[in-house]
């Protein structure tokens, strides 16, 4: 659907939404210990002052190829939630979260962010965790004045479009990719000592062309030599004739961006070929899910930069740890679920710093964002509304992810 005809049943869709809001509605009712929708119609509630709730609509993925990655941030933004509604809330506002399950799926996203804005009446959107999910919201998030906080959307067009223009509703989390391309590039060449390194990225995530964009250029730059670039495309399983390839071309060491579905088959295949070089990725890799693919041993000597560690000592981090351990049955959690409970409390100082439930007030608060502690690291919003902040690099041992070091911007 182009940008026109979007725009046009958009509007449509609102139109109806007013129909229905005049002819009476519904009765519905959201549970406000998960934020889980009971009905097909949530009460918008009164957000506009203390002693009201402040909606916020969470469009993930719950379901689909990349599950993991929406569930843990829902588990992080019902944590966040819970300590804030005990805490008073915000402004003596409650916070309400109704979720979305998009299902891996940027059309169900879009879907998502119309029911969203026009049904429940929302305050701020918090979703997608990837890029193009992100993405298939933007211009309504824009269009309609609603936030949308991506908590680990990364690719640098969700905030900045590739004309230059401002996303001007639209905020992350999470750094870019450029940003993670970047650190793996020096760290394989100055921390492994590597000057040869091969690039395996799926072709059609803008995802994985922005992290190896970023590692071809800093690794050259820094000296190295890119011996082979290959590509595969999602929901492939079996990479062998491309991985052989790479093999024949001896490199010391083979950058991997992508998701862990096609990752933890990619990995296992590479051992069993005999690819014994050091792998590296990004964040995409963080799910347990890469384990059961791959198998730890074949994860030995593998690495990604990552938003931060549940084993970094730092007292915020271990604070999180425990918990969240404490809601979630001792369970470790991983940077998803920190991104998740970070952006519901980078959106709880905005509105506390605005005073206000406006969006522009909020949008205005959020670009002032000044070096506030979070869990993955102390954040400030850029001009192109991205954190500059840390980032961790973690190396795979038998299975576990073991804190590394961790690299300041």
């Amino acid at each position: 659907m182009n940008k026109t005809l979007l725009k046009l049943f958009f509007a449509m869709i609102l139109a109806l939404g007013v129909l229905a809001a005049c002819s009476g509605g519904g009765s519905s009712k959201t549970d406000s210990s998960n934020g889980e929708s009971t009905s097909d119609e949530a009460s918008s509630g009164d957000s506009g002052g203390e002693g009201g709730e402040f909606h916020i609509g969470a469009n993930l993925e719950l379901s689909g190829a990349v599950a993991t990655y929406g569930s843990s941030i829902a588990e992080g933004i019902d944590l966040a939630v819970e300590e804030i509604n005990a805490a008073g809330g915000i402004n003596g506002m409650q916070i309400k979260v109704t979720k979305f399950d998009n299902k891996s799926d940027a059309a169900e996203a879009t879907n998502g962010i119309i029911k969203l804005v026009n049904q429940d009446k929302v305050n701020a959107i918090i979703g997608a965790a990837t890029s193009g999910n992100t993405n298939a919201q933007v211009e309504i998030a824009n269009d309609t004045q609603t936030i949308l906080l991506t908590p680990s959307g990364t690719a640098p067009n969700v905030t900045v479009n590739d004309d230059g223009s401002l996303n001007e509703y639209v905020f992350r989390t999470s750094y870019i990719d450029p940003f993670q391309g970047t650190i793996a590039a020096n760290f394989a060449l100055e921390e492994l000592g590597v000057k040869t390194a091969a690039i395996y990225a799926d072709n059609a995530s803008d995802y994985a062309k922005g992290l190896a964009a970023a590692f071809k250029e800093t690794f050259e730059a820094g000296g190295g030599e890119i011996v082979a670039e290959e590509a595969y495309v999602a929901k492939d399983t079996d990479f062998r004739s491309t991985l052989t390839r790479i093999k024949s071309a001896n490199p010391e060491f083979v950058f991997i961006p992508g998701y862990y579905e096609e990752v933890g088959l990619i990995v296992k295949q590479a051992r069993d070929i005999g690819i014994d070089v050091p792998l590296m990725g990004a964040d995409g890799w963080d799910s347990p899910t890469l384990v059961e693919l791959a198998g730890p041993e074949a994860l030995n000597n593998t690495f990604i930069t990552n938003h931060y560690s549940s084993d970094d000592p730092d007292e915020t981090i271990q604070n999180f740890v425990t918990k969240f351990g404490e809601k979630y049955d001792g369970k470790k959690p991983n940077a998803f679920h920190a991104l998740g409970y970070d952006s519901v409390y980078l959106l709880k100082d905005a509105i506390e710093r605005a005073g206000s439930t406006d969006p522009e007030a909020i949008k205005e608060a959020l670009e002032a964002t000044e070096n506030i502690s979070l869990v993955s690291g102390n954040v400030t919003i850029d001009e192109n509304h991205n954190p500059v902040k840390s980032a961790t690099i973690l190396e795979y041992v038998d299975g576990e992810q073991v804190f590394k070091t961790k690299i300041e911007p």
